[in-house]
């Protein structure tokens, strides 16, 4: 066969296939996937069902996959809904999609603290990330803080969630909201994020989905710049596995291995450090205004 798809957002191996990719690729048996939710606050997709093994990337709560195989070993092989990713999910991150409510809210900062009663000073049950899809079941209310309840248990305060289609206007500053989050590679929340997680989950909150990895979206995301003058907020640099934002004409926010976290930094400096390492941009990419 030939035009072998993209493993990373096809599920094949040579014993098990997506029955979508019968005809498409060789493999011993093609099923279709089952569907589950993402019951975890956060959720390793890894590259092998091992907890030792590359994290490609994150899950986030109420986000939905396909399962293929739920594997012996706790693991189960999914594609993810939203972005089309492959990999390894522990088991105990998932539950049946028919078990879960239907998400009314999305977190809309970078984390927010589940309180096990509608009272801040009670003792987290645990944190939900950006992006997170949550179930609000009920309202209430003290004198520090309104709540909404939900349906997984818990309490939050009301003013970190947002309607499902209320989107931010402006990316970067949603990116800028991670400065100084350490830099983990595979990462798509405030623990922990990589460049390319960044520029996705950013631009989520404004309603543009994106593809996960560089190549991806250095592909896919706006169109082409002759060069580097004349930069704007909000263009998007790339160079070979790397990514970062504009803020204005001449500073670069990017999540990086250099800073270990998420910085701004002067775009000269970026572009020097890399050219030391003959590291070249590949392209420039501004995205549709309105």
């Amino acid at each position: 066969m030939t035009d072998k798809p993209d493993a990373r957002l096809n599920a094949f191996r040579t014993d098990l296939a997506d029955i979508r990719l019968e005809g498409r690729v060789e493999a011993a048996r093609f099923v279709a996937g089952k569907p589950r939710v993402v019951a975890a606050p956060l959720a390793p997709l890894r590259r092998r069902p091992r907890e030792d093994a590359a994290l490609d990337t994150e899950l986030l709560m109420g986000e939905r996959v396909a399962v293929f195989e739920d594997g012996d070993e706790g693991w189960c092989w999914v594609q993810a809904e939203a972005d089309g990713y492959v990999g390894y999910v522990p088991a105990a991150c998932l539950a049946a999609a028919g078990d879960a409510a239907p998400p009314t809210r999305r977190v809309a900062v970078p984390r927010t603290l589940v309180f096990p009663a509608p009272d801040i000073k009670r003792p987290p049950l645990g944190a939900l990330p950006m992006g997170a899809l949550v179930a609000v079941t009920g309202e209430a209310e003290d004198k520090n803080a309104a709540y909404a309840g939900l349906a997984t248990g818990g309490y939050v305060v009301k003013q970190h969630l947002a309607p499902l289609q209320r989107f931010a206007e402006d990316f970067v500053a949603v990116a800028e909201r991670f400065v100084g989050v350490p830099y983990l590679w595979g990462g798509r929340s405030a623990l922990g994020i990589d460049c390319s997680g960044l520029v996705q989950l950013a631009l989520s909150t404004s309603g543009v989905a994106a593809p996960r990895d560089t190549d991806m979206q250095e592909r896919t995301l706006g169109t082409r710049l002759a060069g580097i003058e004349g930069l704007e907020r909000g263009d998007l640099i790339f160079w070979k596995g790397h990514v970062g934002i504009m803020v204005d004409g001449g500073r670069l926010l990017h999540a990086n291995a250099f800073h270990m976290m998420t910085a701004i930094e002067p775009l000269q400096e970026t572009l020097d450090r890399l050219a030391a390492k003959a590291v070249a941009v590949t392209s420039v990419r501004r995205l549709r205004r309105g």
